[in-house]
């Protein structure tokens, strides 16, 4: 997201998370010349929706910058959506940012390698795989996560929208999902999202995965 009446209007549904994507080849790209109103738009997040966290998206970007970046901007969270390494991540997290690390999925991923990155991360995200790093608006074969050893909690990525939800809940039961991350599916254009359908996929996800709690 990048646009800041568009990023208030879904902010007041009350999601859970919100990106920001820092990655130049992105058409949802949040670049140097973002208007003061953006960053003010920012800065003002906490008061619309007090338990929002913002994450910055980064793909392979140099750490120094990861750090400018998301000082510069409150980024909560760093969501790392390309082909760091383990240490990568470990430096990162001792700075003290939560770190989401993102994996492409598809028949041939091996799942044991998820365990160089358990110390070092938050959360791990699965997407469909892609030279893209993302943005594809696919889904991967969901039946794959009954490999993984729920390490860590999961954000589920890759084309995600409203009719996805019964079955996600109904096929992974067993596996430790924390958020589900829509993104294109949901969009009028890139970075600019259509809030009627946000405030649906939000209300639908709280109201299926309530009942995993009760």
């Amino acid at each position: 997201m990048k646009y800041p009446e568009n990023i208030r209007d879904v902010a007041a549904l009350q999601p859970d998370y919100m990106g920001f994507i820092f990655y130049k080849v992105s058409k949802r790209f949040i670049n140097d010349s973002q208007s003061e109103e953006f960053y003010n738009c920012i800065s003002e997040l906490s008061s619309v929706n007090r338990e929002l966290k913002k994450v910055g998206v980064f793909v392979d970007e140099p750490i120094k910058n990861v750090i400018s970046l998301a000082t510069q901007n409150e980024m909560d969270m760093l969501q790392l959506h390309g082909n760091e390494s383990p240490e990568y991540c470990e430096n990162l997290r001792l700075l003290d940012f939560k770190i989401i690390k993102a994996f492409g999925i598809d028949a041939g991923f091996d799942f044991s390698i998820l365990s160089e990155y358990s110390d070092y991360c938050d959360y791990f995200l699965f997407d469909v795989k892609s030279e893209k790093f993302g943005g594809t608006g696919q889904k991967f074969d969901w039946n794959l996560l009954k490999q993984y050893n729920n390490l860590k909690p999961i954000f589920l990525s890759g084309g995600l929208e409203a009719g996805d939800i019964p079955t996600i809940y109904d096929l992974l039961k067993d596996i430790n999902i924390h958020a589900l991350d829509f993104n294109s599916k949901l969009e009028l254009e890139p970075a600019l999202k259509d809030v009627e359908k946000c405030r649906e996929v939000i209300h639908l996800t709280h109201s299926v995965f309530s009942s995993r709690e009760n």
